[in-house]
């Protein structure tokens, strides 16, 4: 069974691609309309030196943004799950920026902040948000009886919070993380998208509006390629350290459950 979960979705991606080439193949396109699969890949062994340096600039924002994302939303889950108020206060805030389409703030962002910082600042916009929601949904979502026994045994509240809602957040956060990961990637190409189309940036997302300029469209699905894998890459890693941290004790990820 786990080997077909495996090999399902291979068997569709090379049928997929085989069907690119034949479209190719059949109506004789030319590169500029429609690159080949293997024109792609050629272009991006052939461009490796200017599309890995890209890479990295694009991967080290998305990280970047990540982290931030997750040390200010679970900083501000705690406030809110120790204050009310203050989550009454300033959810609506997180809300406003969640719902606020980031195509709208990267113009903005570039306007008044360097071209780094602002895609660092609109992936993060857009990575924030599930953290903190995930988590203060978690943090509230404590068993009621585990909470009367907390109470009942004299536990200070600052205990209750950090062995018990804590714990019992966490399958809730790493659920966020997975979103956030791939959504601080997105933040960041579109970003660097806007930047691109002012002349500034060095990310996968400028060589594309790079190449689209120079109709250099192979290199353009080349960067789109490495985009797709590096979105891959990290919900793949996201992924594998929530299963590591659940895998023991969490019933979505307990043995039975596959």
């Amino acid at each position: 069974m786990r080997a077909v979960r495996f090999l399902l979705p291979l068997v569709v991606l090379a049928a997929v691609v085989y069907g690119w080439d034949l479209v190719v193949r059949v109506n004789n396109l030319p590169p500029y309309i429609l690159p080949s699969p293997g024109l792609v890949v050629e272009t991006l062994w052939k461009d490796r030196a200017v599309l890995f340096g890209s890479f990295l600039v694009t991967l080290r924002v998305t990280l970047e943004a990540l982290i931030a994302a997750v040390i200010g939303g679970v900083a501000l889950a705690f406030v809110f799950a120790s204050s009310r108020i203050v989550e009454l206060s300033l959810f609506p805030i997180a809300v406003i920026l969640q719902v606020t389409p980031i195509v709208a703030i990267a113009p903005l962002m570039l306007i008044y902040l360097e071209p780094d910082t602002a895609v660092l600042v609109c992936a993060w916009v857009v990575a924030f948000f599930p953290i903190l929601a995930n988590t203060t949904l978690g943090l509230n979502s404590v068993d009621p009886h585990l909470r009367d026994l907390f109470v009942l045994s004299g536990a200070a509240p600052l205990q209750t919070l950090t062995l018990l809602r804590a714990p019992s957040a966490l399958p809730y956060f790493l659920g966020g993380l997975r979103i956030a990961g791939g959504l601080a990637l997105i933040g960041a190409i579109v970003a660097e998208i806007a930047a691109g189309t002012a002349g500034q940036g060095s990310g996968l997302a400028f060589r594309i509006v790079e190449s689209g300029y120079r109709l250099n469209i192979p290199r353009m699905f080349a960067a789109l390629l490495l985009i797709s894998l590096t979105g891959i890459l990290i919900y793949f890693l996201l992924s594998l350290a929530s299963w590591l941290a659940l895998r023991h004790w969490h019933e979505s990820e307990l043995p039975h459950r596959r």
